[in-house]
């Protein structure tokens, strides 16, 4: 048995030395408060791995897509008279203001 790299007798001495500091009264009670933060611990890591998991497919899913392309859509012909006529009167504004 090799729990975190420590073997069966160096777990004994750790069980005894928590024993005799803690007493039988409150080991139980502190193995349950430990199996808990190892559980919220778990839980939470789970949470992080899989907010991860769902980051690295979005990015993954917009650089695979096709960059967006520009199209250039021809001037329809009454616009370009319609810019062709406001110029006009722009410039005869500006003629009748300079005199």
């Amino acid at each position: 048995m090799n729990i975190f790299g420590i073997g069966l007798p160096e777990m004994a001495l750790i069980m005894t030395l928590a024993l005799l500091i803690f007493g039988p009264k409150k080991l139980p009670e502190i193995g349950r408060s430990m199996g808990k933060a190892i559980r919220g611990f778990q839980e939470a890591s789970k949470e992080f791995e899989s907010e991860f998991k769902k980051e690295a497919e979005r990015i993954e899913k917009v650089v695979k897509d096709p960059p967006m392309q520009a199209k250039l859509e021809p001037p329809e012909p009454k616009a370009l008279s319609n810019a062709a006529e406001s110029a006009v009167t722009d410039a005869e504004v500006i003629e009748e203001t300079s005199c």
